[in-house]
């Protein structure tokens, strides 16, 4: 194989983290410098910042007037298991599956909530399940983009308008970088670590009427945590949805998230995350395509992420060696370019096989990438030559 030439130039911002991600272009720790450190959450002022991250989210998301969004503990993890326990029980529910995180739901499912009437709809890393097998008289529980495999769903057509059951869905790396129909979907849940860049450790989570209905109608037959309670004596807990948060809620991620929502407001909003992406992962598309030794591991394009893009390697050499051998060189190849600071922690999650996972959301400026792919090729070039290949 031709040897490329080590590069020169370096992207401007080396994170391409599927989690936390890159924070927004140009942040710096001044955008910090208002935050309300050491004033209570339920104060008036640090109360109106916290009721601002709502109004701002429902509008970069374009959510429909009669839906309802709250901040909740513990990330994406905490609103999705929120839902799960706070919604389902009423009817039966089909899991859908195809990476690590619809599985972690599944183990909800499955252990956890008992008793339910659960069905599992499953399919392998790098494709999706048969989505005609769900039931509309059934509830669902779904991720929209899944993060430890590159694979999405395209649309919500599979989803029927006239549908009895609840669409629960984990969108943590799905919203700002794919268009969601919103009135397909009555519980979505996301974290602003994903495509906003945000701080860890709370979640959101968005309610159609439909969901509300549901809270006010069905008490589950398991007992439910504090923390994941969004009703009491079968009446929504109201407070929740105008930022009277479940627990303490930091001051200072909220200026952070904050500063995410103006930035996002002044590229245009969700269609201009949503461009973002996909410019993203045009560039990223069109060298896989040129590249002898990598390939997407969706398999179908249609379902190719338009933000956790992962990348399965292809040299028959890597292939035929122990899963343990292939993590070694991808640790290695990963550590070549951490050392260079050409990118950082773009190795796939443990969960898939070994491989590459490079985050492309709206915060990561295509010039970045296209500065990433000439190391991509150095890197493995000297893997290569390393074995002697």
């Amino acid at each position: 194989m031709n040897t490329p030439v080590k590069p020169t130039i370096l992207p401007d911002n080396p994170h391409f983290s599927s989690g936390p991600c890159a924070k927004r272009p140009g942040w710096s720790l001044a955008a910090l410098e208002d935050a309300l450190v050491g004033r209570s959450h339920r104060a008036t002022e640090p109360l109106a910042r916290i009721r601002e991250v709502l109004s701002r989210s429902k509008d970069v998301l374009g959510l429909p007037d009669d839906y309802r969004i709250a901040i909740v503990p513990a990330s994406d993890t905490g609103a999705m298991e929120m839902a799960m326990w706070s919604l389902l029980g009423a009817r039966g529910v089909d899991f859908l599956t195809w990476e690590n995180f619809g599985e972690q739901w599944v183990i909800d499912g499955e252990t956890q909530l008992r008793p339910l009437d659960h069905r599992i709809i499953r399919a392998p890393y790098g494709e999706l399940p048969d989505l005609s097998q769900t039931d509309p008289e059934r509830d669902s529980v779904f991720v929209w983009n899944g993060t430890t495999s590159g694979v999405r769903l395209p649309n919500g057509d599979w989803i029927s308008d006239q549908r009895a059951g609840l669409t629960i869905c984990d969108a943590t790396s799905g919203v700002l970088a794919h268009d969601m129909p919103w009135r397909k979907l009555d519980v979505v849940t996301y974290s602003w670590q994903k495509a906003m860049g945000g701080e860890a450790g709370f979640g959101m989570i968005v309610l159609s009427p439909r969901a509300v209905e549901r809270l006010e109608s069905h008490t589950p037959p398991w007992p439910i945590p504090k923390l994941f309670r969004l009703a009491k004596k079968q009446k929504l807990i109201e407070g929740i949805f105008r930022g009277e948060t479940i627990n303490t809620v930091s001051m200072l991620a909220i200026e952070d998230v904050l500063d995410a929502l103006r930035w996002v407001e002044s590229i245009g909003g969700g269609p201009g995350m949503i461009a973002r992406a996909e410019a993203n992962f045009a560039v990223v598309d069109a060298w896989v395509a040129r590249t002898s030794w990598v390939e997407f591991l969706a398999r179908d394009p249609a379902t190719r992420s338009r933000s956790s893009l992962c990348l399965s390697i292809t040299e028959d050499w890597f292939a035929a060696l122990e899963e343990s051998a292939r993590w070694d060189i991808v640790g290695a190849f990963t550590k070549m370019l951490a050392t260079e600071g050409a990118a950082f922690d773009i190795a796939t999650h443990r969960a898939a096989s070994p491989g590459l996972r490079i985050w492309g959301g709206g915060t990561v400026e295509q010039s970045d990438l296209e500065k990433l792919l000439p190391w991509l090729d150095w890197a493995w070039a000297e893997i290569c030559t390393e074995h002697a290949v």
